[in-house]
């Protein structure tokens, strides 16, 4: 029989943990790079961007459309490297807690 207590209990718990991590997440970085590494972008788990860092040969007025190019590029990769890191942290500290139930990801809830 299915035990709607036991998992109520489980699901505050996870709740618990879930809050735990996510005022842990601005610790979490990660870095996108455009341009053979050209442009550098860093962000942190709570998804804001933490530095730029650029080449200087990039820093010229006819450059500037391709530099723009390359920010956005780095910012998106970095974005993506991010989103996988809080979804890995997430999983990791409710793994085991909340049932496994058919139909339902449990998994999207997190980012």
């Amino acid at each position: 029989m299915f035990d709607i207590m036991g998992m109520m209990g489980k699901v505050k718990e996870a709740q618990a943990k879930i809050k735990e991590v996510q005022s842990q997440l601005v610790h979490l970085t990660a870095e996108g790079e455009s341009g053979a590494g050209m442009v550098k972008v860093k962000v942190n788990g709570e998804r804001k961007v933490m530095t730029i860092e650029m080449d200087d040969s990039l820093v010229t007025k006819d450059d500037k459309e391709m530099l723009t190019d390359l920010i956005v590029a780095a910012t998106n990769k970095a974005m993506e490297a991010i989103d996988v890191k809080i979804k890995a942290k997430m999983k990791s500290a409710t793994d085991g807690m909340l049932p496994n139930i058919p139909g339902m990801d449990f998994g999207n809830m997190f980012g």
